[in-house]
């Protein structure tokens, strides 16, 4: 019998992080690169070079494959629906990936779901927007409902005239809807990755903590420290509804807002923020972290194996990102980040340095959350060219 063929389509660092996982269960790893140099064509040997939207790319690509998944939503839907007409396991699907590809119709599925949400509505006018923003008290924010991460697509407003560029941009021809959303008074963001796989076993590692840099995940804190048991089932409940409730096919990561513990009795105490339907910046604590990690857990959703322990290895682990470097080459850092913290993770990207750009991630466990932090973010600050210990404030 030969290996079972998984196709991915995306050349970035979570194909990259596929790899370690996918030799060790014996399965052949073919993956769509943008690029000979991308991330991901480093280090796996099928990787034929080629765009997301080439219909014949992607084709190839899913030929002989036992599933075809994704490391990013940007895929044309209609290919997809077209290479499952075909017999193509394509997963998670195209009628479930929608909802990660375009925030109104996953707003819209989500509300008919009952899963708690900002209040949100399309916009396609300034009268829209200032409406909008007379209902919610004078702030809001407007997203692009297509295209946006890290930050991007994303604008805070305080009148309806600061969206007029965009809302020009959305009406011209080929442009990209809109939508608002109230401002919402969170107490901090959270996380929740869940796996799902098509004969409908579901897993959910613990709820995680992310903080915010500049609109950028710059740390993860798993599990989410002094997290209410009342919100940690909450959020659970709510990602485990959105995996059923879309029929999502793997590994699925909810961004939540976290609001304030006193509401009343019923209330929501947490409110989906985003979707990502693949392996997400939230679950690279769980390499190290976890007894299976979010690509290990990837690969057996997608292939419909039973799915695997999402104990944590440890009472803490935190994930600090390397978000960009004054090194022109990261691994000179290694030998200083190995004397500093044997006990430190790292996981390079293979990426030219740019400023802000995610490069790589450093994980570190233990029993003392404090310690651990300080750890993480000091290796972190090494990788970036900085001084550790000016990193070690947690702030």
């Amino acid at each position: 019998m030969s290996a079972p063929v998984v196709a991915v389509v995306g050349g970035g660092q979570l194909a990259r992080m596929m790899a370690p996982a996918a030799g060790a269960l014996g399965v052949h790893l073919r993956v769509l690169v943008e690029s000979p140099s991308a991330s991901a064509a480093q280090v796996v040997v099928d990787a034929p070079v080629g765009a997301a939207a080439d219909e014949a790319a992607v084709t190839d690509l899913a030929r002989g494959a036992h599933a075809l998944t994704f490391e990013h939503e940007h895929v044309p839907n209609a290919l997809l629906e077209r290479l499952a007409a075909d017999g193509v396991a394509v997963r998670p699907g195209a009628a479930a990936l929608v909802h990660a590809q375009d925030k109104i119709v996953m707003r819209t599925r989500l509300t008919e779901l009952g899963v708690p949400c900002p209040r949100w509505s399309p916009i396609g006018s300034r009268e829209d927007l200032a409406a909008f923003l007379t209902e919610t008290g004078g702030s809001a924010v407007v997203k692009t409902a297509r295209g946006g991460y890290d930050g991007k697509g994303v604008r805070v407003v305080h009148a309806a005239d600061e969206a007029d560029d965009w809302l020009a941009a959305a009406a011209a021809p080929g442009g990209v809807p809109l939508l608002v959303e109230e401002k919402v008074p969170y107490t901090r963001e959270l996380a929740v990755l869940v796996a799902r796989r098509p004969s409908g076993e579901v897993r959910a590692w613990p709820v995680v903590e992310s903080v915010q840099r500049d609109g950028v995940c710059a740390e993860v804190i798993a599990p989410a420290p002094g997290l209410a048991e009342a919100t940690r089932a909450q959020a659970v409940d709510v990602a485990v509804r959105v995996a059923e409730g879309l029929g999502v096919v793997g590994v699925l990561a909810v961004e939540l807002f976290e609001v304030a513990a006193d509401r009343p009795d019923g209330a929501p105490r947490v409110l989906v923020n985003e979707l990502a339907m693949r392996p997400h910046n939230s679950g690279h604590w769980t390499i190290d972290g976890a007894v299976t990690s979010q690509f290990e857990q990837h690969l057996r959703a997608v292939l419909d194996l039973p799915l695997g322990d999402v104990t944590p290895r440890a009472r803490w682990t935190v994930m600090a990102n390397v978000l960009g470097s004054t090194r022109a080459e990261l691994t000179d850092a290694l030998p200083a980040v190995a004397a500093l913290d044997p006990g430190a993770k790292v996981h390079l990207y293979g990426k030219d340095v740019r400023p802000g750009r995610k490069l790589g991630h450093v994980n570190v466990s233990g029993d003392d959350l404090a310690d651990v932090r300080a750890r993480a973010l000091a290796a972190a600050a090494v990788l970036r060219g900085e001084d550790p210990a000016a990193s070690t404030d947690g702030d």
